[in-house]
């Protein structure tokens, strides 16, 4: 049997890369950051980094959001349950061309999580903010900001990913906070969908659907007018029946 000689194989790298979503001002945002180094130096991109050669890939993207933005994710050491960021892996891009530098393979990742602080940049980032969604990817093929290397396109898959997810799970809750109304929970799939949603279908729906919702047995204020119920996440992971997208 043959020897393995590694030096036969040419090295590549690889990193990971963050699609990190929160509903800001009734908008579905995205962290971007903008690069103080080459390539693509002034240019905004998706938080992520080098994964370390000790450490897995999901080690490593919790890593980089708990750098870029101090959350820590569902599950995680000393973290009480339903809190922290949801992350999931959304997929893999390997152009070879990706990358100026060298052959780098990004995993990407998906992270859910309530409105989030502004972020503060740090390393080799310059500025970091909040972006819309909508902003960066505008309404038509060629509208959008141009974004570094192909993020781009790992944007909008991560956006898309969200968008149909909360179509047939539990996803949405992800974006509220651990108790929430049901009207917050509407402007959540409202931002998301980019549509405008019947307020009393969308609660007979929610409501109705059995482990979606459970009363948290309080109530609030804080949209203003009368008291409204507040909730918490029920322990279904698929709804049945599904919420489905209204044509925009």
């Amino acid at each position: 049997m043959s020897r393995y000689d590694p030096s036969a194989f040419p090295p590549f790298a690889v990193t990971v890369d963050l699609v990190v979503l929160t509903v800001r001002d009734h908008a579905l945002c995205a962290l971007m950051v903008r690069r103080g180094e080459p390539p693509f130096q002034g240019f905004w991109a998706l938080p992520g980094g080098f994964v370390r050669p000790d450490e897995g890939l999901i080690e490593a993207a919790a890593r980089e959001l708990a750098e870029e933005t101090g959350l820590r994710t569902h599950g995680a050491v000393g973290q009480e349950p339903g809190e922290g960021a949801h992350l999931e892996q959304l997929a893999t891009y390997g152009d070879p061309q990706r990358d100026p530098r060298m052959r780098v393979v990004s995993v990407a990742h998906l992270a859910l999580a309530p409105d989030l602080p502004t972020p503060r940049p740090g390393g080799d980032v310059r500025s970091a903010r909040w972006a819309p969604v909508e902003e960066l990817l505008g309404r038509g093929k060629d509208d959008g900001l141009l974004l570094a290397f192909d993020h781009t396109r790992i944007l909008a898959d991560g956006v898309e990913r969200a968008r149909s997810k909360i179509e047939y799970s539990a996803l949405a809750t992800a974006f509220c906070p651990a108790e929430f109304t049901v009207g917050e929970l509407r402007q959540v799939y409202e931002s998301v969908w980019g549509v405008s949603l019947d307020p009393r279908n969308f609660h007979r729906k929610v409501t109705g659907t059995p482990g979606f919702l459970v009363p948290a047995g309080g109530t609030t204020t804080r949209q203003g007018g009368r008291p409204a119920q507040l909730f918490r996440a029920g322990d279904a992971t698929v709804l049945n029946p599904p919420m489905l997208r209204p044509d925009a």
